[in-house]
């Protein structure tokens, strides 16, 4: 039931590091695209007083998310909800949402539907945090990143790196305005996005 994403361990202290800065003291925190699990696992220890919601789409993310909640014995981490990212979600508020390696890991209409949803149910002063490769305006992008971005065309047509442009654009039109950007290990970057 357990799955393991070997860029968690790799990328989880740098996150944390800069989640310190940009996350309130309490409230409950939604992660969009769990994936395994491990980060909300991780994030829930680093933060004690942020109550954690992780979820997913896929069944067997939800069972890995579960499957590593129930062995941590977390009190801050609920159980992981089912959400498309894409459609219109039932969440009634949350004092900041984490998406971690999922806009180019997924159709546009996935990342139209998280900002979309951010600007509804994220309070004043909440924080939309994206974290994974991106292509910026005047700034080379890495080989490496290139490479990747190619190789995720050739999977999904629709999938790829995302242009920041593109997301402050989006941003705008849901009541959001990026505050940060954070340089992050392995030419990643991490976002902060404010209602």
């Amino acid at each position: 039931m357990k799955r393991h994403a070997p860029a968690t361990l790799r990328n989880r202290e740098a996150i944390a590091a800069v989640l310190a800065g940009e996350l309130p003291e309490a409230g409950t925190v939604l992660e969009v695209a769990s994936g395994s699990g491990e980060h909300a696992v991780y994030f829930a220890q680093q933060f004690p007083d942020l109550v954690w919601q992780p979820s997913d789409y896929e069944d067997e993310a939800l069972a890995s998310i579960s499957a590593w909640s129930d062995e941590a014995q977390l009190t801050n981490i609920l159980p992981p909800i089912q959400i498309d990212a894409a459609s219109n979600w039932t969440i009634a508020s949350c004092v900041a949402i984490l998406c971690c390696n999922m806009i180019h890991i997924s159709q546009w209409a996935a990342t139209v539907g998280l900002f979309r949803n951010a600007g509804s149910i994220l309070s004043k002063g909440g924080a939309l945090i994206t974290y994974g490769p991106y292509i910026e305006e005047d700034v080379p992008t890495a080989q490496s990143n290139l490479d990747f971005d190619g190789s995720l065309k050739a999977r999904c047509p629709g999938w790829g790196l995302r242009r920041i442009a593109d997301l402050d654009e989006l941003a705008e039109k849901h009541g959001l305005k990026r505050t940060a950007r954070h340089s992050m290990p392995a030419n990643n970057l991490l976002l902060a996005y404010r209602k």
